[in-house]
């Protein structure tokens, strides 16, 4: 690591908050803020989906899965394909029906604001907990870095710099800043991924492909195991995948918010969908990655290498094998991509704190400016309360990108099967939908607690974990919703009907 690689990360740092605030503009009011004034082009937030589903988390991820074990993960990019169609016409024209600013405003339409607020109280726990972990893998590639450099700290001094670095960034600029942001990086990582694979196919002859494929690593289809616990099959991965990727981009307000700031529903739809084709094309770059990765390390196991965590070895080649200069900027690129993955769900948890949590429970309407106000604050407390979760997974030894993904599937399946059963069932009450809502979250937590801290072992994959959800909440749901013998009417059009009968 030389002086000048540091210099280019400070340069591009400095240049990318730059781009994103002089692109964004002034942020005065709560449509601006969140919303970007829903004048964004679809193709940059089509990018801006991209980079912050993966980001940090692809990068130093993704390449461990294929060092270790083969492309297997590619199924789920195909399953994520898939989901992302079913979303992109089946739920965002209800988003955009009404002029909505978060995905939990359709539950408050549907089932009224006990629903919309549980919904949003679990998104901002859920999220507080998986971007605990983004921030964990934003901070293992600059200890890397300052270990290079002789500089010897822990995570958690890492973790306190980062979030505060993200919270004064996202303070300043809001959703608007972020995607444009976005764009930029994701570019730039995958540029880096390429650059990668370039240099090690100069320094190894270009074997790494052959040894790849006669240790039998190129193997995409996994068609062995059992279908309900090996995360490495193709039915988990596709089929669970595609639930998987209608949750996150039909019920996570991090996604959808950015798919409400698109010109109309049209470039939503297009920017959902096309979002998959260059997801899966992103997971290929970086799982080519960590197999000229396991040839340029002659097999050897990350531990053999002196490594603390598996997910320290794409970095490690970034400062080691890259030459000076190209390895400072993709290093910037890393960290400032993964910085406005983090500004963007600092957005978005502030959005669903005030649309979803402060104003249901204010007495009074709520002003655009009191919004305004609570929606900067809850920026900067979401930003602090970051460190805990970050800090505390810290620990964890297994494969950054999969503890994440789990985390979050605990909640999807409840939140996803909300949606569904909202628009489905037209008996079922808003007790009903919270009873069933928190039962499938229970579920969900009971698998996830005895794999991770109990038993060990793998009872239900994590693919399974919005599938299982949705179950559950339709059939204790539907149960439920027996004991009604009348259809709901939803509260908007219960408004229109009285609209249309004033003098």
């Amino acid at each position: 690591m030389q002086i000048i690689d540091l210099l280019v990360i400070i340069a591009y740092l400095v240049a990318t908050a730059w781009l994103g605030l002089a692109l964004s503009g002034k942020q005065s009011n709560l449509k601006g803020y969140f919303l970007g004034g829903r004048d964004l082009p679809w193709w940059a937030v089509c990018m801006s989906v991209v980079a912050t589903e993966t980001s940090a988390l692809t990068v130093i991820g993704i390449p461990v899965m294929s060092y270790l074990g083969d492309l297997n993960y590619l199924q789920l990019g195909f399953g994520y394909i898939l989901g992302r169609v079913i979303v992109a016409f089946f739920m965002l024209p209800r988003y955009y029906d009404g002029e909505m600013v978060t995905a939990y405003a359709y539950l408050g339409k549907r089932f009224g604001t006990s629903t919309q607020t549980t919904a949003g109280v679990t998104f901002l726990f859920t999220r507080l907990l998986a971007d605990g972990i983004r921030v964990l893998a934003c901070a293992i590639p600059v200890k890397v870095i300052l270990d290079g450099l002789g500089i010897h700290t822990n995570y958690f001094v890492i973790i306190v710099v980062l979030s505060v670095v993200t919270i004064a960034y996202t303070f300043i600029g809001g959703i608007k800043a972020v995607v444009w942001v976005d764009v930029a990086q994701m570019f730039l990582y995958v540029i880096g991924g390429l650059l990668t694979i370039v240099v090690i196919s100069a320094a190894v002859g270009g074997s790494w492909l052959t040894d790849a494929i006669d240790a039998g690593k190129l193997n995409v289809f996994v068609f062995e195991g059992n279908p309900l616990s090996a995360d490495t099959s193709f039915i988990p991965s596709f089929l669970g995948g595609a639930v998987f990727a209608m949750a996150s981009h039909g019920s996570d307000q991090l996604i959808v918010q950015r798919l409400l700031s698109c010109r109309s529903k049209l470039e939503a739809q297009k920017a959902l969908i096309w979002s998959g084709v260059v997801v899966v094309v992103q997971f290929a770059v970086f799982l080519a990655v960590g197999l000229a990765l396991w040839a340029y390390y002659n097999h050897a196991l990350p531990a053999d290498l002196g490594l603390t965590r598996d997910d320290e070895i794409f970095p490690r080649f970034i400062i080691e094998g890259l030459p000076t200069g190209v390895s400072g900027l993709l290093l910037a690129g890393i960290l400032a991509a993964a910085m406005s993955t983090l500004s963007s769900s600092l957005s978005a948890l502030s959005s669903s704190t005030v649309n979803d949590v402060y104003a249901k429970l204010k007495r009074t309407p709520m002003t655009d400016a009191q919004g305004f106000t609570v929606g900067r604050w809850a920026t900067i407390g979401w930003g602090v309360a970051f460190i805990l979760p970050a800090t505390v997974f810290q620990s964890d030894e297994g494969n950054i990108v999969i503890l994440a993904l789990g985390i979050a599937g605990i909640t999807y399946g409840g939140l996803l099967g909300a949606f569904v059963f909202g628009i489905v069932n037209k008996r079922a009450r808003a007790v009903d939908a919270n009873i069933a809502f928190a039962l499938a979250v229970a579920v969900n937590a009971f698998f996830f607690v005895m794999e991770k801290y109990v038993t060990g072992e793998v009872w239900v994959a994590w693919q399974w974990y919005p599938l299982l959800g949705v179950l559950v909440t339709f059939v204790v749901g539907g149960l439920l919703g027996l004991r009604h013998k009348t259809r709901v009417v939803e509260e908007s059009t219960i408004a229109e009907a009285e609209g249309s009968n004033r003098p």
